[in-house]
């Protein structure tokens, strides 16, 4: 009997993290896709990610806790491989579903011009914009993936977003 329950835990153990992946596979590549800029990069990352959690377990106390580890660990991920490659990001566009030809041709022309001037910011303020405006986390949450404060957290993102209408004004 306790060898059946043996042989079933790494399959429970797997089943747990295959769900866990499929569950969250979309807002780690999302993240990272917005922070590095390119598909590629935003794969490998998730891979990575996905390979800390395997290592490191699911056992978090709550979905919430879960959440805000991937976070982390996705931010970390990017900022590292921004760090190391230093050059010169070359944002492709966003897709977009569901809308008319012209709609979509003027949202993907704002995606487009969106990508390319979150590419000029310093990674941090970058990570910080993407998860507190795009993502929707609260500043606290925020600060707490990214190992800051909140009062710093709210300086990157209105120095960010100052940047970014700067950015986005001339191109008009």
């Amino acid at each position: 009997m306790d060898a059946a329950l043996m042989s079933d835990l790494p399959r429970t153990v797997d089943d747990s993290f295959d769900r866990v992946v499929c569950e969250r596979e979309a807002q780690v590549l999302r993240v990272a896709y917005r922070i590095l800029g390119n598909w590629t990069d935003a794969e490998d990352t998730a891979q990575d990610v996905f390979v800390r959690l395997y290592r490191h377990g699911v056992k978090f106390p709550n979905d919430a806790a879960m959440g805000g580890w991937l976070y982390r660990v996705t931010v970390n991920l990017c900022l590292d491989r921004l760090r190391s490659s230093r050059t010169p990001l070359n944002l492709p566009e966003l897709r977009c579903q569901e809308l008319s030809a012209e709609a979509s041709a003027i949202r993907e022309e704002q995606k487009q011009k969106l990508m390319t001037a979150l590419g000029t910011l310093p990674a941090k303020e970058r990570a910080a914009v993407v998860l507190r405006e795009i993502e929707g986390l609260s500043t606290a949450d925020v600060a707490q993936i990214l190992g800051s404060k909140e009062g710093t957290v709210r300086s990157q993102v209105a120095r960010a977003i100052a940047h970014l209408r700067a950015i986005l004004k001339r191109e008009e």
